[in-house]
């Protein structure tokens, strides 16, 4: 028995085959396919797209034979959409990612025609440019997308419909549109109607696990698995990752450390109203299920600020071992400097998108480490402001947070995290989070686990045999030195900061 994982991610498509124990067989990996227009906007053509997806599902299928492998399951980015005609099953639009900014104009549109907190209650949600309700409306004024007898799928959902022929959504992608209920766990027939849209545009909605159907029998062949092997949606992709680390009860928050950084944490299954609006934080239903809610809060250029500063401090940009040297040369504790990591504007528990990054304190005496390190403890200070706001929600500690992705492989990033927040990082021994995530998932789907708790106690377990996760620990003097400089400077100064961004003066 062996379930394959398929994650369309923003930096690269993966597929990964693993045993039935969670130990990894074998990952194959593309580039996700990115395009963009003349206008500057980003997106993706659908069939490339696919025909990337069964690359890597080919590559990874052939380490095992077809009829072993039992399940799929799929995870994805979760605003990225299209349109697909029903009928001709052909898309009527490109793929729009999460991450285009073209629907600017309509989310603030949509924000209007609302009353923030009522519709946050409903959704768990603010209007924002990223949703597929935003990405519509832009593609029926601006493109003039018919769309009768058409379905909006996201990412995920696009793939398992190329795969089975059947379309369908989970709930985690399904409130990203900003037209499903979580409370109700319905589509808002009322809202959809507001904008001169049918509630038949949406797919049926499912919880994750539920197989949506078996690989079409023309396609099994050429994609190295059998034709009974089922097919689940295992939904948004930070999410998903947090089931492989069993991140997936209260006390425990999963940080998924990447080009951008999502921190997840669980709720019980409630009421959203004025406190969980007031911390900025979005919320959404498990893919865990058992009235399991979740809260999400992300920073949107974190390994992206790392990046962006080894480009920029030498001619031909620093390789990580030059970095490592640099920052091993720094002074122990705070530098003293401020960053605030705002390349593409600043997500919760305050989101604007005209915040701008900035270095505040710098000195003659500062060089290229000290620069770094700035840059690292500014990751460090934002992902405090996250986790003091879901302490107030959740209404307990957090002190110990479960690390993945590439951010954790600079133990000096988990160190100012640690010395930052006073809390336990613990970076896990999976490499693959979301793959995983998915092939549990895909688990699910072919009756193999009866619960998302009960694959977790099996995969869980297994890796835990297999493997050791490293530990960091805070240093208590630092911790207190950068607690001041915290609230003292780092909060202090966003507000005159972000009220000048906001003038557009530059």
């Amino acid at each position: 028995m062996k379930l394959l994982g398929i994650d369309v991610g923003t930096t690269n498509i993966k597929a990964g085959l693993f045993a039935g124990n969670g130990s990894t067989i074998r990952i194959a990996s593309r580039p996700t396919p990115t395009q963009q227009t003349s206008e500057g906007h980003y997106y993706y053509e659908p069939e490339t797209l696919w025909r990337t997806v069964a690359e890597v599902i080919q590559e990874a299928a052939q380490a095992a034979k077809p009829s072993e492998i039992s399940g799929i399951g799929i995870t994805s980015m979760a605003e990225a959409g299209l349109v697909l005609d029903v009928q001709s099953d052909k898309p009527r639009s490109v793929i729009i990612p999460w991450f285009d900014t073209r629907t600017k104009d309509q989310a603030e549109r949509i924000g209007r025609e609302c009353d923030p907190l009522d519709r946050f209650a409903k959704s768990g949600l603010r209007a924002s440019y990223k949703q597929g309700l935003a990405k519509l409306l832009w593609l029926r004024e601006h493109e003039q997308v018919n769309l009768t007898n058409a379905k909006w799928l996201s990412m995920a959902d696009y793939i398992t419909y190329r795969l089975t022929g059947k379309m369908a959504t989970d709930y985690t992608l399904a409130a990203r549109t900003f037209a499903y209920r979580i409370d109700t766990k319905s589509w808002d027939v009322d809202w959809i109607r507001h904008f001169g849209l049918e509630s038949d545009l949406f797919p049926d909605v499912v919880p994750a696990g539920t197989s949506i159907g078996t690989v079409k029998n023309e396609l099994a062949a050429e994609l190295g698995v059998h034709g009974s092997t089922t097919v689940a949606i295992g939904g948004h992709d930070h999410v998903c990752a947090a089931l492989s680390v069993g991140a997936i009860h209260p006390g425990i928050v999963f940080d998924s450390m990447g080009t951008a950084e999502t921190l997840i944490g669980v709720l019980p299954d409630r009421p959203l109203g004025k406190v969980e609006f007031d911390t900025g934080l979005s919320y959404g239903c498990h893919v865990a299920g058992g009235n399991r809610n979740f809260w999400m809060g992300g920073i949107n250029a974190s390994g992206g600020s790392v990046e962006w500063l080894r480009t920029k401090l030498a001619d031909q940009e620093l390789t990580y071992e030059q970095m490592a040297q640099l920052l091993s040369r720094t002074k122990l504790g705070p530098t003293g400097i401020l960053y605030y990591p705002y390349l593409s504007g600043s997500g919760a528990p305050q989101s604007d998108p005209s915040a701008k990054a900035a270095f505040i304190g710098l000195a003659k005496q500062h060089d290229k480490g000290d620069m770094l390190k700035a840059v690292l403890e500014g990751l460090a200070y934002e992902m405090e402001s996250i986790r003091r706001v879901a302490e107030k929600v959740a209404g307990e500690t957090i002190d110990r947070v479960i690390a993945v992705g590439g951010g954790t492989r600079n133990l000096h990033l988990m160190q100012a995290k640690a010395d930052v927040s006073g809390c336990t990082m613990v970076i896990s021994n999976v490499s693959e989070a979301g793959l995983l995530g998915a092939a549990m998932i895909g688990g699910m789907g072919a009756g193999l686990f009866a619960s998302t708790d009960e694959a977790v106690r099996h995969i869980g377990s297994e890796q835990s045999r297999l493997a050791l996760d490293r530990v960091i620990e805070p240093n208590i003097q630092h911790h207190q030195q950068y607690q001041q400089i915290y609230q003292d400077g780092y909060m202090v100064l966003q507000k005159p900061l972000r009220q000048f961004y906001q003038q557009k003066l530059l």
